[in-house]
Order: C-alpha cells, then sequence, then structure tokens
C-alpha cells in the first residue's frame, strides 16, 4: 500500500463514504421540508405513488438538528432514501437557507447511510396553506401540521415528477 492509500484508510472510520444519491425506485422515501426552526417530514407509499405527511420536527433555537427523534422515523419506517427540499430563491438560486439545507442532506445521508436527493421546495409551504384553506380550515396554531404537509406537497411532486422521467 502506497502512502496515499494508507492516509486514506487511516481516515475512513473518520469519514464514512457518502451514501449513492439515487433513490430506488420501490420502497418508503422520507422527505424533510427544512426550516430554520421546524423540519416538516412526510412519507411516502412502498410503491411511491402517495405522500402522506409525518411529524414536524422541532429545533429549539441555537440547537442542533433532532437527530435522535429524525432516527427515530428512520428506524420506525425503513425508507429507501431521503428526499431533502432545498429552499431557493424565487429566481433559482441558492442563498443560506439553501445552503444548510444540503448540510442537513449531508448529514442524514451520512448518519442513515440512505442516498439523499434534493428537490426545489419553493413554495410548498404557500401550496400547502392554500390546500388547508381550500378545504375551509385554518392554519391558526397548527404550524406544525402545515410544514408536515409542506413537506408532503414536495414528496408528491417528486414523486409525479419522477414517474414522469420513467415513462
Amino acid at each position: 500500500m502506497d502512502p496515499a492509500e494508507t492516509a486514506l484508510a487511516t481516515l475512513a472510520p473518520v469519514f464514512p463514504p457518502l451514501p449513492s444519491a439515487v433513490i430506488p425506485p420501490r420502497g418508503r422515501v422520507l422527505a424533510l421540508d427544512w426550516g430554520e426552526r421546524r423540519i416538516g417530514l412526510a412519507l411516502s407509499d412502498e410503491l411511491q405513488i402517495l405522500a402522506t405527511p409525518l411529524d414536524t420536527l422541532v429545533r429549539r433555537t441555537g440547537k442542533r438538528f433532532p437527530m435522535p427523534a429524525f432516527l427515530a422515523h428512520v428506524q420506525k419506517h425503513q425508507p429507501v432514501g431521503l428526499l431533502v427540499g432545498l429552499p431557493l430563491t424565487l429566481q433559482g438560486g441558492e442563498e443560506a437557507s439553501a445552503v444548510a439545507a444540503r448540510d442537513l442532506g449531508r448529514l442524514v445521508g451520512i448518519r442513515t447511510g440512505l442516498p439523499v436527493e434534493y428537490w426545489d421546495e419553493r413554495l410548498s409551504t404557500a401550496r400547502a396553506l392554500g390546500a388547508i384553506r381550500e378545504v375551509g380550515g385554518s392554519t391558526r396554531g397548527r404550524r406544525e401540521e402545515v410544514d408536515a404537509l409542506a413537506a408532503s406537497v414536495l414528496l408528491q411532486h417528486w414523486l409525479e415528477a419522477r414517474r414522469e422521467t420513467r415513462r
């Protein structure tokens, strides 16, 4: 083994390889709708046809992502991949929130060993709010539900786009 290979071998336990970025076409997908305080979660069915709101994780100000709660969902639902919403600007650019979402994606990918994909989440919360109002619902005091619904809007959009590209 040459010195470079030896150096890489010693780093391998510290830095595990990044998982594949391709989510398999069958099995549940867990989506994360990133926010500074709340992270909405949604889950697909096994056939990747329908997205359902799952939960909202709350991060206290100045605290880290609630990894134990997230890993409990991963353990319980056994997803085959993770979809992270990317909060792009209206012009399609990436600012600090998109960088933070990508950092979160890398973190959860490493911790779970699951493939991670990113999807434009622009207006997912606005669509979720619109859906609630459309059926005559109120969003007052339901922030956590709105965030989980926004994650399901994000995931449903990804599922539909993915089906279209497979045709």
